[in-house]
């Protein structure tokens, strides 16, 4: 009976991101039609986290180690357990942002509108496709658009989840182009919804998201880039075993 409820929950808060995309849609697609509009479209997609998660009974609490400044650019690098973690960094957000995910968001209802436009598409496993990723990403960054990169790649597929191994991509980025990281630590949001829901569900509760401090990167060089691998992957394991 309590694994059905979640089931359903689950399918309340699908049906509540589908509802208010479409509501939204207007906005959306006319904000994603040239780049100099993408600033407004993530704003409407942080209206959109807000009104699909909190009909849900899912919030949101920021735990911020020192103040951001927003008005610089960063490279996010948060921990991946749930589909509600896109949503919980959107809200974070104060200046212009991208993600870079899976080409596969390409095709689905509401997340694909952003990745054909202000998003970054990659296919992990080709080394080309990640090479264009990130030089987009780089273009992006020079641009002045922070950059939301999940180092783990994925979503683990154990339960309950552990953090995994982290890419090198964001950090080699980091360091090249001298632009500070911001760890982010998500322990609990898997609690709420783990992956997709699909398996084990959803309930209504708060994601504790921890903001750690920026870690400058103008004195590094490229040779100090698994000092930073390490230094991050630290920083998010110790929190997130905390739980």
């Amino acid at each position: 009976m309590k694994l059905i409820l979640k089931k359903l929950h689950c399918h309340f808060y699908r049906y509540s991101v589908g509802f208010f995309f479409i509501l939204l849609w207007p906005f959306l697609y006319y904000f994603s039609r040239k780049p100099g509009r993408y600033r407004n479209m993530n704003r409407v997609r942080q209206l959109l986290g807000y009104f699909s998660s909190y009909p849900s009974g899912i919030f949101y609490r920021y735990h911020i180690e020192e103040p951001i400044d927003w008005s610089k650019t960063y490279i996010i690098c948060p921990n991946h357990t749930s589909n509600l973690d896109p949503t919980s960094i959107s809200l974070l957000m104060k200046n212009n942002f991208c993600f870079m995910g899976k080409e596969e968001l390409l095709n689905t209802f509401a997340i694909g509108l952003f990745f054909r436009t202000i998003d970054i598409p990659v296919n992990r496993e080709s080394k080309m496709s990640s090479f264009r990723a990130f030089k987009k990403a780089a273009e992006r960054l020079a641009n002045g658009t922070s950059v939301v990169i999940f180092p783990e790649g994925k979503i683990p597929d154990n339960y309950p989840p552990k953090l995994h191994e982290f890419k090198n991509g964001p950090f080699r980025l980091a360091i090249e182009l001298k632009i500070p990281i911001i760890p982010v630590t998500s322990p609990d949001t898997w609690k709420v919804m783990w992956d997709t829901g699909k398996e084990k569900g959803s309930k209504p509760g708060i994601c504790n998201i921890f903001v750690h401090k920026p870690i400058e990167t103008a004195h590094l060089t490229i040779d100090d880039a698994d000092a930073l691998h390490d230094k991050v992957h630290a920083i998010i394991k110790q929190k997130f075993e905390q739980g």
